[in-house]
């Protein structure tokens, strides 16, 4: 469906623009004056639309929420879309509900259509909407989908909080450092050399690093360029996309706590799915579309694959040697019991408890690692400076 950027006047004669999506520029004219505003000129986009950058969480959160509580008393889609855009001040969004409101008016799954708007909906949210709409259960997956987007948000903030001062510390420092190298260290050792004293190695080094500080940022910015180029060139082919992919689960420190966020991601996705009534084939296909990591997702797919031709889906994931073993345990002991959909939210608690561990200590880490980094560097200009002094000074007592 194409996209069109309009500039209408709201009730008080203030001119707004604004984009969104239409079959037809007569269909957005009528969008836009159920918007209440007034169309001057509606022109069809030549770009495709970034609305995540105008629509925040929390707004989606609240959409989310007013939707399954409109749900759950037995509001139809059609009257639920249309109170909740009323109750919205974004514009963006409320044209966004709008748009789905007339495709599902048309006769179209509300899923599907929301994966018209992946900056907004992802793959998660628009694959549990469309399993919900199929098995009829949509008050449920909206009431889980406004748990699990709150819960994310809080998880986002704790770690966007406990980084705040580690990186205005690494910011301060680089500050300072880059001012001792540039402006400090040259004034005070240009005097020791006029007045013939004999630097150290550590003094001489540094001087080196300020004489060719810019040469230096300049050369790791173009190796970066062409690092950030080449390995883009190289995952362009999807075999390399997956080799890079299973490479990375295998660093050291970083690889294991990706693997297991993408692993409880899954899991919960798959609890979710499997929740509202759809076969494990199915919610194997929708759930792998929430990895990252294509070497997973490219697991998964042989697995459902292997499961379509009537093979055992846990055995594919065994003999990949992948997966943690309580994950393994859990969701082996649930396909035999039948009880797939607790195993998968057990399998998803406990992963989440050890990556708010993991979380906790590397952060509770980070502040004093870059605090004696940082200090360590700016010690040794300080000693630059010192020694020489040192020096003159037993020269002269001499």
């Amino acid at each position: 469906m194409p996209t069109y950027n309009y500039i209408a006047l709201n009730n008080n004669g203030s001119k707004k623009k604004g984009i969104l999506s239409a079959s037809s520029e007569r269909e957005a004219r009528k969008y836009i004056k159920d918007l209440q505003l007034t169309p001057i000129s509606v022109a069809i986009s030549t770009s495709r639309p970034s609305f995540r950058s105008k629509i925040k969480n929390k707004e989606i959160v609240l959409m989310t929420r007013q939707l399954a509580t409109l749900l759950e008393a037995n509001t139809s889609i059609m009257d639920a879309l249309k109170i909740t855009s009323d109750q919205l001040n974004n514009k963006e969004l409320i044209s966004i509900i709008l748009n789905l409101r007339e495709d599902v008016i048309q006769g179209k799954r509300l899923g599907q259509s929301m994966k018209k708007y992946p900056d907004v909906f992802n793959n998660t949210y628009s694959s549990l909407v469309t399993a919900g709409d199929s098995s009829g259960s949509l008050d449920l997956i909206f009431n889980k989908l406004a748990d699990y987007l709150e819960e994310s948000a809080s998880i986002r903030q704790k770690v966007v909080s406990a980084l705040t001062y580690p990186i205005i510390l690494i910011g301060f420092s680089i500050v300072v450092i880059f001012a001792l190298l540039t402006f400090v260290l040259p004034q005070v050792i240009g005097q020791f050399v006029k007045a013939g004293a004999e630097l150290p190695l550590i003094t001489n080094l540094l001087i080196g690093l300020s004489n060719n500080i810019f040469i230096i940022i300049l050369s790791i910015a173009i190796l970066s360029a062409f690092v950030i180029f080449g390995y883009r060139k190289y995952i362009s082919n999807i075999e390399n996309h997956i080799s890079a992919h299973k490479k990375l689960l295998n660093l050291p420190l970083i690889g294991n706590f990706i693997l297991v966020s993408e692993i409880e991601r899954f899991s919960s996705t798959m609890a979710l799915i499997m929740e509202s009534g759809t076969n494990l084939d199915l919610a194997l296909e929708e759930s792998s579309k929430v990895f990252n990591n294509k070497y997973l997702h490219h697991i998964v797919m042989n697995a459902k694959k292997d499961m379509v031709e009537g093979k055992d889906f846990i055995f594919s994931f065994n003999k990949t040697k992948v997966f943690p073993n309580i994950f393994m345990q859990l969701i082996s002991s649930g396909y035999k019991s039948g009880n797939l959909v607790k195993m998968f939210y057990k399998a998803s608690d406990f992963l989440r408890n050890e990556i708010d561990t993991k979380r906790s200590i590397f952060l509770s880490l980070l502040e004093p690692l870059v605090i004696i980094f940082m200090g360590g560097f700016i010690m040794l200009i300080v000693l630059a400076i010192l020694i020489p002094i040192m020096q003159m000074n037993t020269l002269s007592l001499g």
